[in-house]
């Protein structure tokens, strides 16, 4: 439905918005749209594959530890590692205060509101997915297929360029992906730098110009920017292929020495320190200086609404995805497994795309329907769907039905058949057959999906912040009113929170990823010359 109706918005185009654009923005919204894009693509595949690389194919001091603590910056919203830097690195931060007490100048500091900043913040959030994604491919590898490129005389390098690396493209390019769609999704970053892109000329146009139909019109080109994404991918890919038979289980890993060992520990901490280590401490302590007066009945009403909010969709996401499953398992139909594939898609859709496509068809509804049914009947007339609690979970169940679906449907596809046939013949009903026999063994999926989107929609912040009933802030939402004030310390303790609710579910994908190695070496507590 929102693809459909931003499409049919076409059919009135906004011509003075359209003259105006053009003139003085567009150019420089495209611009910016794809230096992101090329930046921040490039920034989490060199961080991303590099790690994945070290933590599983080297031996190095602290090796186990960095192999599960270079996933915590999932736990870090972008929005709230954008403002920690901009607080932190400003020229009145205290690390440009520092400078200028040690040196008289900080001139030669270079300025982190810029594009360049932008793309750091936003690789140093996003590299994760391409992390974890490689990492599996790698694990999976082992190092057969690079000991047979060794023997047939290729260099380390070579070897990894010409035989790991193609085997884990796909790998790879799920998770650049993954990290692109992110960015185009992306409002808070790039609000908080006043870089402009297409999201923050979507929510100019919709309260800037009050024109609900040119903001629907600039998220079809966002669109556009989704769809070249996964077409320059897969064309690039071709008819090309890459795997391996059977997963490898050698995996004694390469023991790096002298200034190697030294190197790959520095470039680790550097990444953790700066995508994880430096925003929560900066967090805690502008939490502190603050003190507890922003704790008050206004801060319980923004966790409360968060909460609920994120209860609310984390039950009807789970719900629907657990009916997809359902259908997919029991309907063996070649259109309905394509409709389950459509509906998640979803996920592909930046928060502010959806908010726009729902509530565009929500006002044709409103105007067309329900408002001249209401003076029919004598009530006062005012719109119903239009920024409703129920477009806004609408909207959460589109963006994150992907997310539970697999978990949900991972765990029913591990039931036995024959199970339910038992049950069947022992005179059971469909729904009892449900209740009793799929709920209990469904239930570490149904959790883990549940706990998966209510994380998601607590960090959600473009489509909360266009289509939230009115009155109805979030910490997301609070996080954006202060940082768009230069509030950074007010920002903090929602911040906080968000990061805190964050490491569930890397904690999660932390256990689920963890691996055993039947030949487990002895790691070197020191770098060997």
């Amino acid at each position: 439905m929102p693809l459909l109706v931003l499409i049919i918005s076409w059919h009135d185009f906004q011509t003075e918005i359209w003259l105006h654009l053009i003139e003085t923005q567009l150019g420089r919204l495209l611009a910016n749209t794809l230096f992101l894009l090329v930046g921040v693509g490039l920034g989490v595949m060199v961080i991303g594959v590099s790690l994945a690389w070290l933590t599983t194919m080297c031996d190095f001091p602290g090796r186990k530890f960095f192999d599960w603590a270079l996933m915590l910056p999932f736990a870090i919203p972008a929005y709230v590692l954008a403002f920690v830097y901009l607080g932190f690195f400003e020229f009145s931060g205290p690390l440009q205060t520092l400078l200028r007490e040690w040196f008289g100048t900080s001139r030669f500091f270079p300025s982190i509101r810029s594009p360049g900043g932008v793309v750091l913040v936003l690789v140093l959030v996003f590299y994760p997915y391409v992390y974890m994604l490689a990492r599996s491919a790698f694990i999976t590898q082992g190092r057969g297929a690079m000991d047979a490129a060794r023997i047939l005389g290729l260099t380390p390098f070579q070897a990894f360029w010409r035989v790991a690396l193609p085997i884990a493209r796909p790998a790879i390019a799920a998770g650049v992906g993954l990290a692109l769609m992110e960015t185009l999704a992306d409002f808070g970053t790039v609000a908080t730098f006043n870089y402009d892109t297409f999201t923050t000329a979507i929510y100019k146009a919709w309260y800037g110009f009050f024109n609900l139909q040119a903001a629907a019109q600039l998220a079809t080109l966002l669109m556009l920017f989704v769809c070249v994404a996964f077409w320059l991918e897969q064309r690039g890919r071709g008819s090309t292929q890459y795997a391996l038979q059977q997963r490898s289980h050698q995996r004694k890993p390469y023991k790096l020495k002298g200034i190697q060992c030294y190197a790959v520990l520095i470039y680790a901490s550097i990444v953790l320190g700066f995508a994880f280590i430096l925003p929560v401490t900066q967090l805690l302590v502008w939490v502190v200086k603050q003190g507890v007066q922003d704790i008050d009945s206004h801060f319980a009403g923004l966790v409360g609404h968060s909460i609920l909010l994120a209860s609310s969709a984390s039950l009807a996401v789970v719900c629907v995805a657990l009916v997809l499953s359902f259908a997919k398992r029991f309907h063996k139909d070649h259109w309905l497994k394509k409709a389950v594939m459509a509906a998640n898609l979803g996920y592909a859709l930046p928060g502010s795309v959806l908010a726009v496509g729902i509530m565009f068809a929500f006002s044709q509804v409103d105007n067309h329907l329900l408002i001249p049914l209401q003076e029919w009947v004598g009530l006062p007339a005012q719109p119903l769907l239009l920024g409703s609690f129920l477009a806004l979970l609408l909207a959460y169940i589109i963006r994150f039905i992907a997310v539970a679906f697999g978990p949900v449907d991972a765990a029913l596809q591990s039931i036995r058949s024959s199970l339910h046939e038992a049950a069947r013949s022992l005179g059971a009903s469909g729904l009892a057959i449900v209740r009793r026999v799929y709920v209990p063994m469904l239930a570490p999926g149904l959790i883990t999906a549940g706990i998966l989107v209510f994380v998601d929609v607590m960090k959600e912040m473009p489509a909360t912040l266009l289509m939230r009933p009115f009155g109805w802030d979030t910490l997301a939402v609070r996080i954006y009113e202060m940082t768009s004030e230069g509030e950074w310390q007010r920002a903090a303790l929602p911040a906080l929170a968000l990061v805190l609710v964050g490491l569930i579910p890397v904690f999660l994908l932390m256990r689920k990823s963890r691996y055993r190695n039947e030949s487990k070496p002895e790691s070197t507590n020191k770098c060997e010359k």
